[in-house]
């Protein structure tokens, strides 16, 4: 199924966007971001989101990014955004000319965790493939939307029932680029089940 014909929504629509038949650009603005207490003591909760929502419990969403940040903490990526104390992203964050942060960031109940791991900042593409099993999730990242490999596997304690996903981009400093996301597709559930894992 194809995301983009499934009517996603605005959640702080940018100022610069074109969505097209299969792509969506984004042109970010500085000083957006999704960011709860933890650590830094403040929350920021302005980043645009443009996503669906559903009562499907098992599914996959898939998308390819593609970007040119280039300021620290430039990002782009998938989001289930709930409201602004429940949320999950994944994305690859700029830091310098030669380090990204390929990670994610889990908020239940108004706080913000952070898990990473240091790429190439020559990287400027990346897939995701974000999957849901009742209010269990995984989310994997591919470099070629072939072969796929686990970020983490969280829980949602406000995800159980509907929810709603889908991409955002964001800017938390001074940047602003363009952000370019593609190949947005809904599939059956690709995470194997607890069963299927065993056997």
């Amino acid at each position: 199924m194809d995301f983009l014909k499934c009517t996603p929504k605005w959640t702080r629509q940018p100022k610069q966007v074109q969505v097209g038949e299969d792509e969506v650009v984004i042109m970010t603005e500085s000083g957006t971001d999704l960011w709860a207490r933890t650590y830094y003591g403040f929350q920021n909760d302005n980043a645009p989101v443009f996503q669906i929502e559903t009562s499907d419990k098992y599914f996959s969403f898939v998308v390819k990014t593609e970007f040119e940040s280039a300021c620290r903490f430039d990002q782009c990526g998938v989001v289930m955004y709930l409201n602004s104390d429940n949320w999950f992203k994944a994305s690859i964050e700029y830091e310098d000319e030669k380090v990204q942060r390929l990670g994610s960031v889990v908020t239940n109940h108004g706080y913000s965790d952070w898990a990473t791991t240091d790429i190439s900042s020559e990287i400027k593409s990346m897939w995701y493939r974000f999957s849901r099993r009742n209010s269990d999730y995984c989310i994997e990242c591919s470099e070629d939307g072939i072969n796929y490999s686990q970020m983490r596997i969280f829980h949602m304690w406000e995800g159980g029932e509907t929810i709603t996903y889908g991409i955002y981009a964001c800017s938390p400093t001074e940047g602003s680029y363009k952000a370019v996301f593609s190949n947005m597709k809904i599939t059956e559930c690709q995470w194997e089940s607890d069963a299927e894992w065993r056997a």
